[in-house]
């Protein structure tokens, strides 16, 4: 079964293009080293809860939206070995210069139990 990645971040507002830009310029990267996919989803309907949610997860702001993330890999040996080459690939030293605080990212590594359809 594959294995997921996934990241919540908060973008301003004003740098939707810049990470738009920025996740077109790195996430071939981790295609070219064995996933299978690359999802970038802007905030469209993130309600704010009663105890938790999406935005205090990640701190966001007024002017920021929360972006969810994820990179499918077709299994956890792909997805190490290709993550190790990912982060050893000096392209990924431009990186540096992200759209988006990434000291409010949260992120994971996610064993799917559950897979539709299939």
């Amino acid at each position: 079964m594959s294995y997921i990645d996934g990241f919540v971040l908060a973008v301003p507002h004003a740098n939707r293009e810049k990470f738009i830009g920025f996740a077109g310029k790195f996430d071939h990267i981790f295609i070219e080293f064995g996933a299978i996919r690359v999802m970038e989803c802007w905030g469209d309907n993130v309600p704010d809860g009663k105890l938790t949610d999406f935005r205090r997860a990640v701190q966001a702001k007024e002017d920021e939206s929360v972006v969810f993330s994820w990179i499918e890999w077709p299994d956890k040996a792909t997805r190490d070995a290709g993550m190790d080459k990912v982060m050893k690939d000096p392209r990924m030293d431009a990186a540096n210069n992200m759209p988006f605080d990434g000291k409010r990212m949260i992120y994971g590594g996610f064993a799917p139990v559950v897979s539709l359809p299939g």
